[in-house]
């Protein structure tokens, strides 16, 4: 009898904490990225880990034309073709990473959501290029 009770306490209290734990483990599915860290040889025969967001990159850019900042990203960075990439996307705060061709990160854009803020930011040089509030269109 006794037996019966402890195994039905036990089952019980795993099963409470295996739904705990899946319930908690993802507070925001915007935000589920898996990453992944290759050796990169750059021009000076260094290696690097580079990192590979997956699987939210997308060069389509029909979608990202929806977002309120989109047109000021374009007007602020090169004209060239890059792939945006989101990192967080949440109630406060949407950030993305602009992947050019060869597969590197060359800008990030934070966008704050209720103060309508951008920061752009290039990675390799100049650092933070844009920082004011924008219009949302």
């Amino acid at each position: 009898m006794y037996k019966t009770v402890i195994t039905l306490i036990a089952v019980a209290t795993m099963l409470t904490a295996t739904a705990c734990n899946s319930s908690g483990t993802d507070k925001n599915n915007n935000e589920v990225t898996e990453k992944n860290e290759q050796p990169v040889q750059t021009e000076g025969g260094q290696e690097v880990l580079q990192e590979n967001e997956q699987p939210k990159e997308n060069t389509n850019h029909e979608e990202w034309t929806l977002l309120p900042e989109y047109n000021k990203i374009i007007e602020q960075i090169d004209d060239k073709d890059y792939n945006f990439q989101t990192v967080t996307d949440n109630e406060d705060k949407r950030v993305l990473s602009l992947i050019d061709k060869k597969g590197v990160e060359q800008y990030k854009t934070i966008f704050i959501k209720n103060t309508s803020r951008l920061k752009i930011i290039k990675l390799h040089g100049e650092g933070q290029i844009f920082n004011e509030i924008i219009d949302k269109k």
